[in-house]
């Protein structure tokens, strides 16, 4: 067995494909921690968002054959937990609150609320108290570190609505970190 560390994603699919299903586990230490702490973000539950990290891995192993390697792998698999959380919010029909009087028109800077050490952990419960709509680009833009176009293509969104969905999520932050 070679040392797949110093392969790339893609590598390491192409070699799981045509050499050895068992260094799919290459995949799952790369990436379960990640997965996890984005399913989280967006679940705000540790059980059903392991179970939707867990069910994503299945799925992309699956699914392994179809994942075209000129593409990025990060964006396939972090694709299929956002719909592995879809799906696990329809079914546990989850609720979010949405705040009717946003005001969208803030010059605050949320950036420096992550940069904070000591805040972390409340961005985090703030997280959770966020409709999906903004959690998720927002999670993956500051959590994830994902590009817009990354985010474009995970959420499948116009990277114009990222933008926007971002922005109106850093005012909405705001408030809802305000109130706890």
């Amino acid at each position: 067995m070679e040392d797949l560390k110093t392969f790339t994603d893609e590598q390491v699919v192409v070699y799981v494909r045509t050499k050895d299903q068992e260094s799919y586990l290459e995949i799952v230490l790369r990436y379960e921690d990640k997965l996890l702490r984005y399913a989280r973000s967006l679940i705000g539950d540790e059980m059903q968002a392991a179970d939707a990290v867990q069910n994503a891995f299945v799925k992309a192993f699956i699914n392994l054959n179809s994942f075209d390697e000129k593409r990025k792998f990060s964006t396939w698999i972090y694709r299929i937990v956002h719909n592995e959380v879809m799906n696990a919010v329809i079914k546990y029909k989850k609720e979010l609150p949405f705040l009717d009087d946003m005001d969208f028109e803030s010059g605050e800077n949320l950036e420096e609320i992550f940069i904070d050490k000591e805040t972390k952990e409340k961005v985090q419960n703030c997280f959770t108290q966020l409709p999906l709509l903004y959690a998720e680009p927002l999670s993956l833009f500051f959590l994830e570190e994902k590009s817009y176009e990354e985010i474009s293509d995970i959420l499948r969104l116009p990277i114009g609505t990222v933008g926007t969905r971002i922005r109106r999520a850093k005012i909405l932050m705001r408030r809802v970190c305000q109130t706890m």
